[in-house]
């Protein structure tokens, strides 16, 4: 089954300050597929590039180097071929942080049914009763009532329910959540991903579901990529990369999940250590400043993808 979406080395750069050749690489040569119906877990700390290969996708950045292809055409092909319009309405993005994702002088009924008219998905004269619809979809009822509310009416997770339902408005294919609950109240989290599993398994929908929470991603998705610094460290099934973790940067993370019975100051398996500012001419791997099992070869040589288990990659010296 042909990818929906692959990615292919890609690299992003950004300039640091007024010197075009001080350059920061945010996303080094990233590669992954999205299937349909498919979730895919991106995970890592804050500035890992997670966020940033999403912006990418949405076309908000120019990627600097690789390739992207969706529908097994190339992007910018398929841009030119159908518009950047209708490549927007298959590719939708869910943001972070639902207080500021929605205009706060405009009601509900105004966030949805926006696109519903740019997109041309209704006419006028259905466009009332389609925002119900979506809104019935969500779990927000009763919709007639919350449709006429404004955003500061409603709770957190209520507005990012808003949220998925103006990505559904346009009847897209791939949706990309950027951290989409990690601002709400952890009862109503677990709401929330079970509302995108539904999603995903009746409508097709395929997720690239961006968190620093490798848990949530065990639940949620299929597949996990484990990111540190802009590269993919760990990638596979998430079954096998949660329960089994290769890389220390995956064993770091889990180490840092709270666990019932287990109260108390933990070990982390990490060691002091900064976190590198990456550069196009970096050296070595990304962790190793930060590796408890760090040799001289890591500091010098960036790590080869390892097939440690069938579909289970992980770039490290030491497997």
């Amino acid at each position: 089954m042909e990818p929906i979406l692959s990615i292919e080395n890609l690299i992003m750069d950004f300039r640091i300050g007024h010197s075009d050749s001080n350059i920061m690489r945010a996303v080094n040569d990233v590669s992954f597929e999205l299937n349909r119906g498919e979730a895919l877990a991106i995970v890592g700390e804050s500035g890992s590039g997670k966020s940033t290969g999403a912006r990418i996708l949405t076309r908000i950045y120019k990627e600097t180097g690789g390739n992207i292809r969706f529908k097994g055409q190339p992007l910018a092909d398929y841009v030119n071929e159908h518009g950047e319009l209708e490549y927007a309405r298959q590719v939708q993005m869910i943001f972070q942080d639902p207080f500021s994702s929605l205009n706060p002088v405009h009601n509900i009924y105004h966030h949805l049914v926006r696109p519903l008219l740019i997109h041309k998905r209704v006419t006028k004269k259905d466009a009332r009763e389609k925002v119900y619809e979506l809104l019935e979809l969500v779990g927000l009822s009763p919709a007639v009532e919350t449709a006429e509310k404004f955003p500061h009416e409603l709770s957190g997770g209520q507005r990012q329910r808003v949220a998925i339902a103006r990505a559904l408005a346009v009847d897209p294919e791939v949706i990309l959540a950027d951290e989409p609950i990690s601002m709400l109240d952890v009862s109503v989290r677990l709401g929330i991903l079970n509302l995108m599993a539904d999603l995903k398994d009746k409508q097709g929908i395929s997720f690239m579901y961006i968190t620093h929470d490798i848990a949530t991603a065990r639940y949620f998705a299929e597949k996990t990529a484990v990111m540190y610094v802009g590269h993919m460290v760990e990638w596979g099934d998430s079954d096998s990369v949660t329960q089994n973790p290769q890389h220390p940067y995956s064993k770091l993370l889990l180490s840092a999940v709270p666990e019932v019975g287990r109260a108390g100051k933990r070990e982390l398996l990490v060691k002091k250590g900064d976190i590198p500012l990456w550069k196009p001419e970096s050296q070595g791997c990304p962790f190793s400043s930060r590796c408890p099992m760090a040799t001289d070869v890591c500091t010098d040589t960036m790590p080869d993808a390892m097939e440690v288990r069938t579909g289970h990659f992980a770039r490290c010296h030491h497997l």
